[in-house]
């Protein structure tokens, strides 16, 4: 049986991975499967495909096409989820800002250079008519622990991260939501190491077959907002708006969203240049 290791951000998106480890559908192909939780997000799982901790991983499209111009040797084989992230962008709740025109300038905090939460940055900034260069600061503070400690202490003045995973701090009172802002393409993406993709293409396309027939079956598992509800720590009515608004896919990404993607990157000087769609993009 062939280990393969694979690592994503313990989110609600990502259950459908637990579902097929927890059922040994990958056992059955005679693949041990072993995932691996960043709480770190996309900057570090792009260390750790970089280092070999990891053979793949389901990442922010924005954050690994980035990496990869970057050079890490990987390519992207699908899209995992082809609905934008809804990232909501958050103050202290003692904070004195209260829109997002307020925290023009002032400290964003960050998981880690290259992250979603940074890159992110950039486009709100872009889509709220501010400066690149001169409106946005960063405060790197590793993960949403991390960021809860940052904001209230006042290292940071606001943190952009998915909307439905932060709502329960939000809740309790710990961080007040000003803004959000949605990513301008498919959230997220499996991405595997170009040296492991080259003798591992079938155990690869098998795992993706797996998980495909779970996403594409997912909404009508029976009870599935109170599983996500319970497992998550969500509201139950979250947990269904969540559900309406998020759709999976079994595709790839395409030349267009490919170019979208690069040409915004490149725009906001995120990129140094902009590469060919198969030098990032491999079909199974």
């Amino acid at each position: 049986m062939k280990t393969i290791n694979i690592g994503g951000v313990p989110e609600h998106f990502n259950l459908a991975w637990y579902l097929g480890l927890k059922n040994a559908e990958y056992k059955a192909a005679d693949i041990n499967l072993r995932w691996k939780d960043f709480f770190g997000g996309t900057g570090a799982m792009c260390k750790g495909l970089r280092d070999g901790d990891i053979d793949m991983a389901v990442i922010l499209t924005e954050g690994i096409i980035k990496d990869i111009i970057a050079g890490n040797k990987c390519k992207i084989v699908q899209v995992f989820v082809k609905t934008p992230l809804i990232w909501g962008i958050h103050v202290a709740a003692e904070s004195n800002y209260k829109t997002i025109k307020e925290v023009r300038g002032t400290k964003a905090a960050i998981s880690r250079y290259g992250s979603g939460s940074h890159l992110m940055a950039y486009i709100n900034a872009q889509n709220n008519g501010w400066n690149v260069k001169e409106d946005l600061d960063f405060e790197v503070i590793k993960n949403l622990d991390g960021a809860v400690e940052g904001l209230t202490a006042g290292k940071a003045d606001y943190f952009m991260w998915e909307k439905f995973m932060t709502k329960p701090i939000v809740d309790k009172g710990v961080f007040r939501r000003i803004a959000e802002c949605p990513s301008p393409w498919p959230c997220f993406v499996v991405a595997v190491r170009e040296d492991f993709l080259k003798t591992n293409k079938k155990d690869v396309k098998a795992i993706l077959d797996i998980v495909n027939i779970t996403t594409s079956e997912f909404k009508d598992i029976p009870s599935i907002d109170r599983m996500i509800a319970n497992r998550y720590e969500q509201e139950l009515e979250d947990v269904q708006e969540w559900l309406s608004l998020t759709e999976w896919s079994q595709e790839n990404l395409s030349k267009e969203t490919v170019k979208k993607v690069q040409d915004e990157l490149f725009a906001l000087d995120i990129i140094p240049e902009k590469w060919d769609y198969k030098d990032l993009v491999e079909d199974l």
